[in-house]
């Protein structure tokens, strides 16, 4: 299996249209003021994007977690034994 950046990019990218609209959402009820809800919605969507690719990234390059098609992540309960 081989995962090519530009996944890790665009999962970014529409995870954080979700994450920021909602920073935003919420600054903007906490606050009252729209202005201010947009400007952390920006700032959230600038650094937020970077941290998240990176984050991704260095997961992809971990193997914690991962499996070869074939292994089984537990010991069967029964084996059959054989003649």
């Amino acid at each position: 299996m081989s995962v090519l950046p530009k996944r890790h990019l665009a999962k970014a990218i529409t995870w954080r249209i979700i994450a920021s609209l909602t920073t935003f959402i919420i600054g903007w009820i906490v606050t009252g003021n729209l202005d201010f809800g947009m400007a952390i919605g920006a700032a959230d969507v600038i650094i937020k994007l970077v941290l998240y690719y990176l984050h991704e990234r260095a997961w992809y390059h971990s193997s914690y977690g991962v499996i070869n098609d074939g292994e089984h992540l537990t010991k069967p309960l029964f084996r059959k034994k054989r003649k």
